[in-house]
């Protein structure tokens, strides 16, 4: 135990050399990255590009490779650049996930990249951008019903990826032969739907993370709306809906929980038969195997929560001819709600005193207003003498005089 060295790197308990760079997408924690020996176990090496495409090669130079190294990798014609993102014996079970039957699928790792291959790299990456535009124009002159997504040039430079969606099947010989004799490179067209576009550009989801298509989920399974009604959900199709406008991948997560647990609840459409009423099923609680009936079919009145085997329980005695006292335990008798009057402690007259209380506050607010305006209608004017002859004008002598 002396020479076991504990990586305490990432400050949760775990690996930091599993966890690596986060800054990939669909990355992979390495749980054997402290396990001594693992690095050399396999020459086999995961590679990621841009977004979420990924390789497998073999590191058959014997170099010292770890999560994170940028790396110069064998392609179709020339090389590619891409970013080391699992070593070890865990690539073996990507590679069974990316059904790569054919070792004539992996290739080698040439070198750890130099210098003068990221000046060319960069050089690449920074006319996939005006590529990706100009392609658009060019697919839209030619009235081709596809939209190129994403372009992606090789680290060389040798040769550009074209990412595009089409609902039919789209004749883009021609495309081909105006791309190639615009951007002098080699032309491959990739076809992808809109979960793995989603996933290619990446995103937040309606839950507040990652999408799971950009961080972990690799295979794509087909979601129907099937799923949402065994869980409950209600069919909007606004809710229903992912980023990629196609019913969320989540959706089927919880499935077959929701399976299971239904398989414990009672019929829908079974009468609970008891001494007080009949109780029709109002609403279930699968996960908490819970049933709340009603004794009328539509309306929710005189709700009752009970079990699922509760609910079973009184169905088999309702077809042996006998009716529990109450859809509760027999031991547990219903217990008469009492009518409560809201009114019991409430003084009838409480309305009427305060409006009593406020008539009499306002005529007391008005009483100073009366009297001053009493006031002032005695009042002589101060123009007029007593007598009520005109006041004499005096005369007033003029600027001249």
């Amino acid at each position: 135990m002396g020479n076991c060295n504990i990586c305490t790197g990432c400050g949760r308990g775990i690996s930091h050399e599993g966890v690596g760079r986060q800054d990939h997408q669909l990355n992979t924690y390495d749980w054997l990255a402290d396990v001594p020996g693992n690095a050399e176990s396999t020459d086999l090496v995961e590679v990621q590009f841009k977004n979420t495409r990924k390789g497998y090669y073999h590191n058959v130079n014997h170099l010292d490779l770890k999560k994170g190294d940028i790396v110069a990798v064998e392609a179709n014609p020339g090389h590619d650049i891409g970013v080391v993102t699992l070593t070890g014996r865990f690539v073996k079970r990507q590679i069974k996930k990316a059904n790569l039957k054919s070792e004539a699928d992996i290739k080698r790792v040439y070198r750890i990249a130099k210098p003068v291959d990221m000046d060319k790299y960069n050089e690449a990456k920074s006319r996939e951008e005006a590529t990706m535009i100009q392609s658009r124009q060019i697919a839209k002159d030619l009235q081709l019903q596809m939209k190129i997504g994403d372009v992606e040039y090789q680290g060389d430079g040798n040769k550009a990826i074209f990412y595009y969606i089409a609902d039919e099947r789209v004749d883009f010989r021609q495309l081909i032969k105006v791309l190639a004799d615009t951007f002098h490179v080699r032309i491959e067209m990739k076809q992808i739907g809109a979960r793995q576009e989603a996933g290619r550009i990446g995103g937040t989801g309606p839950c507040g993370r990652e999408l799971c298509c950009a961080t972990w989920m690799k295979n794509f399974s087909s979601v129907s709306t099937n799923a949402a009604r065994i869980q409950d959900i209600s069919p909007n199709p606004q809710k229903l809906a992912g980023m990629c406008a196609k019913l969320k991948c989540c959706l089927n997560y919880e499935v077959d929980q929701y399976v299971e647990a239904g398989r414990q609840m009672p019929p829908k459409d079974a009468v609970l038969q008891a001494q007080d009423s009949d109780y029709y099923l109002f609403k279930t609680d699968i996960l908490a195997l819970q049933c709340t009936y009603s004794t009328d079919k539509h309306l929710a009145v005189n709700l009752e929560t009970i079990s699922a085997a509760r609910a079973k329980a009184i169905i088999a005695m309702n077809r042996r001819g006998e009716k529990p006292v109450s859809l509760l335990d027999d031991s547990k008798a219903k217990v008469a709600k009492k009518p409560v009057d809201l009114l019991a402690d409430a003084d009838v007259c409480r309305f009427d005193k305060a409006k009593k209380k406020k008539k009499g506050s306002s005529q007391q607010s008005n009483k100073p207003r009366q009297q001053k305006n009493a006031n002032a209608k005695r009042r002589p004017d101060a123009t007029q003498p007593t007598g009520g002859a005109p006041a004499p004008t005096a005369d007033i002598p003029s600027a001249q005089a």
